[in-house]
């Protein structure tokens, strides 16, 4: 078969990354080794402060959970001082609990569940926050990062987590919130950070940072590796693969003109992971009624193929900043990023809809394929500041964006691939068909892979104009407020064997925010506020499933794009002498003007939804020793206003009025904390709980709610050396992180444990 993403062999670049992280591990052995006698030697007679020196070579402040403002300039005044519940997953949270990719990070931060991809939704990173779908409202340093990816975190510095609509920010979807991701920048400073963890399940990861000051010392240059490779603990036969790196470059650090250049490539290669199919509530059931995976007896059962199924990745962005500070109190600076990023799979998705696991206990191998690339070019130019006008402090900024994005999806031909009836007396049909109870990874599959090119072209252009202010009326009040202009254009051209078909949209819209903040004492604050966020028809661009009928070729009426309105009370407080951050919030999201089927391949903005939540937040330090990340979220959804039950323009019997939202869970809670028992050692651990999640509107089918139990020990061998152990769902616990919306849901990963040593100096 043809598989043509990837043209650069993974395992040179990684064999790459490993040999520099091995190479400086061994060659500074001795150095180490040398250095940790000195320091016993010299602590005997002069104490040592270890402070200065940590894992990312920053100063001690930032080993705090706590983030007093976010990276974004957008956001006009310090977290306790913003209008909206905002979370930041900080570098010491990241590496203490040994997160690696995105969904990992986020497992910290309730309120946000993941969803499963198949085919024509792409595998990757699918956020639901606060029940909404954020699978394209995440952005890298401020600027939108697209296409379907499952995201790395060996160049992230921290996460920040906005809820609610934020459309004012980052222009169309946001209706649940968004993410921005912050890159690791150079610094002023010289560090050589690394490490290599080794873990159950062949797991092997090697990491290096190293940072260097030239030109006297007002440029520097940092370079991030990885690489990566593990299978999956209770997973049969599934394996991850891969490897990254980025440069960046800064001139004039300390200067009044900075420029950064900065580019990131990751490739990844891997056997995927459908997951188990939902099972059915009796043996004469012929619909999902109140459903949840079935695995025929053993958690480990993995029902793909080792000789067809494969999924390829890759992400190349690239970004020229310039910033300059006009004066003290304004500085202007203009962001240029192209971006492109694509994968490439056939997967096996173990399929129920013959009632093969209700009546013979067997499963279809049901093949999903894509083949999808994205590239994005985007301008953005900020100019932001502070100054004084008719008595009062103005803390503001304001920008212009233009982007350009395409996709292209097509994908494989397999054949065959029609849903057989899979009876015992038919064995496996040619690969096909496996038994529910003891799946064959290795069974021979007998058919045909072949490369289709026939999919769609889909383009979009958006042009942006967005202020925002934090207005001193006076030191104990505070009015927050921003507004955005979007236009958005999107056409979409399909080649099937029926012919070609074209389809436009254009839309335009206005978002804006308002906060009235009231300071009873200088470290807090309660504050009410108003948001707003606009879904446009195509929004995803192709990457993702938007709701947009449009590509079902379905007749419609004039679609507008879909409203999403917040109404948010909350209150802030930095206490214990502002080392700790409480927040609480209570909220109501509203989507109104949603794209429903009103009859068949009729679709109108006459949808509603509806979230009612509130929200608890802790981070910081509880004692100088005694750090602590948690959080707690209420949501209770109701489809309001649902249409008639169906797809792709076909209606079928049902309602879903008043269901619960999809991958909309009622409580979420995580907590995770550290103490620290000597200067040397640290113990922490964590709990994070998911109530039932459904996977579907009509809510037929639906995960289990589960608890997970993580344990952590870091000991600091010597000024330059650190060991972490991080044991991972200690109870190995079975539980589905994913649910989709018919078929299957995704099994999250048993009891895993990772040993990582980390070297600095």
């Amino acid at each position: 078969m043809s598989r043509i993403l990837i043209k650069t062999p993974a395992s040179s670049p990684r064999m790459l990354a490993s040999a520099i992280g091995v190479a400086l591990s061994a060659s500074s052995a001795a150095h180490l080794a040398q250095a940790a006698e000195n320091t016993e030697q010299k602590g005997e007679r002069n104490p040592i402060s270890l402070g200065a020196t940590n894992i990312t070579g920053q100063d001690q402040d930032n080993t705090s959970y706590q983030v007093e403002k976010a990276s974004s300039q957008k956001y006009t005044a310090p977290l306790v001082d913003t209008p909206r519940s905002v979370t930041v997953v900080p570098q010491q949270v990241l590496k203490d609990t040994a997160a690696t990719s995105l969904q990992d990070a986020l497992r910290t931060v309730p309120g946000i569940t993941f969803g499963a991809g198949e085919g024509g939704n792409p595998q990757g990173d699918r956020p639901f926050i606060r029940g909404f779908d954020a699978q394209g409202d995440t952005y890298l340093d401020g600027v939108r990062d697209t296409g379907g990816q499952s995201r790395e975190i060996f160049d992230i510095e921290s996460i920040e987590v906005s809820k609610g609509p934020n459309s004012s920010f980052g222009g169309r979807g946001s209706a649940g919130g968004s993410l921005n991701l912050v890159s690791k920048t150079p610094q002023a400073r010289d560090f050589t950070n690394g490490g290599f963890t080794y873990g159950s399940d062949q797991t092997r990861r090697y990491v290096l940072d190293v940072n260097r000051q030239f030109l006297d010392d007002s440029a520097a240059f940092r370079l991030n590796l990885m690489s990566h490779e593990q299978n999956v603990a209770g997973r049969d036969a599934v394996n991850y693969d891969r490897w990254g790196v980025a440069p960046s470059l800064t001139f004039g650090l300390g200067t009044p003109t900075r420029v950064n250049l900065s580019y990131y490539h990751m490739e990844s290669d891997d056997l995927p992971d459908s997951g188990i199919p939902y099972g059915y509530g009796s043996s004469t059931a012929t619909a999902h009624v109140h459903d949840k995976p079935t695995d025929g007896g053993d958690s480990n059962n993995f029902y793909g193929l080792k000789s067809r199924d494969f999924r390829k990745t890759r992400a190349d962005i690239s970004t020229f900043s310039i910033e300059h500070d006009l004066n003290d109190n304004m500085t202007l600076k203009n962001t240029l990023r192209h971006g492109s990023t694509g994968q490439d799979y056939v997967l096996t998705q173990p399929d129920d809809s013959k009632l093969n696991v209700n009546k013979f206990g067997t499963v279809w191998r049901r093949a999903n394929s894509r083949v999808s690339t994205t590239t994005t070019t985007t301008n953005q130019t900020d100019l932001f500041g502070s100054f004084q006008a008719l008595g009062f402090k103005h803390s503001y900024s304001t920008g212009l964006e233009f982007t350009g994005e395409e996709t292209r999806v097509s994908g494989y031909t397999v054949s065959p691939n029609a849903n057989p009836v899979c009876s015992p007396a038919k064995g496996s049909v040619g690969g096909q068909c496996t038994s529910l109870g003891n799946p064959n990874p290795d069974d021979a599959w007998n058919g045909s892979v072949a490369r289709n090119y026939n999919g769609t072209n889909t383009k979009a252009t958006s042009r942006a104009a967005y202020v925002f202010d934090t207005i001193e009326l006076d030191p104990k009040w505070l009015l927050n407020v921003g507004l955005r202009y979007d236009t958005f254009d999107t056409d979409a051209n399909t080649n099937a064997t029926t012919g070609r078909t074209k389809i436009k949209d254009d839309s335009q819209f206005f978002n804006w925010q308002a906060g009235l903040v009231w300071k009873p004492l200088e470290n807090g604050s309660i504050y009410a506020s108003y948001a707003t966020s606009a879904s446009p028809a195509g929004g995803l661009v192709g990457e993702g499933a938007d709701g947009n009928p449009l590509s079902a070729g379905a007749a419609t009426s004039d679609l507008q794009p879909e409203e999403t309105v917040n109404y948010e009370l909350g209150t802030k407080w930095d206490l214990f002498h502002d080392r700790l951050s409480l927040t609480a919030a209570v909220f109501r999201t509203e989507k109104k003007n949603t794209r429903i089927l009103v009859d068949a391949l009729t679709y109108e903005n006459g949808g509603e939804s509806q979230v009612d939540g509130v929200e608890l937040s802790a981070s910081g330090k509880l004692t100088d020793h005694w750090q602590v990340f948690a959080g707690y979220t209420y949501l209770d959804s109701e489809l309001v206003k649902s249409g008639l039950n169906g797809r792709n323009g076909v209606v079928s019997a049902g309602s879903n009025k008043g269901n619960q939202m999809p991958n909309t869970p009622k409580n979420s809670f995580s907590l995770w904390t550290t103490y620290d028992i000597s200067p040397k050692l640290t113990v922490g651990g964590g709990a994070f709980y998911v109530d039932e999640v459904y996977g579907d509107a009509g809510n037929t089918v639906y995960v289990p709610s589960y608890t997970r139990y993580d344990a952590m020990a870091s000991y600091k061998l010597t000024k330059n050396v650190d060991l972490q152990l991080n044991v991972q769902n200690l109870t190995d616990k079975t539980y589905y992180d994913k649910a989709y919306s018919a078929h299957f849901a995704n099994q999250a990963a048993g009891r895993t444990a990772l040993l990582t040593t980390s070297f600095h100096f």
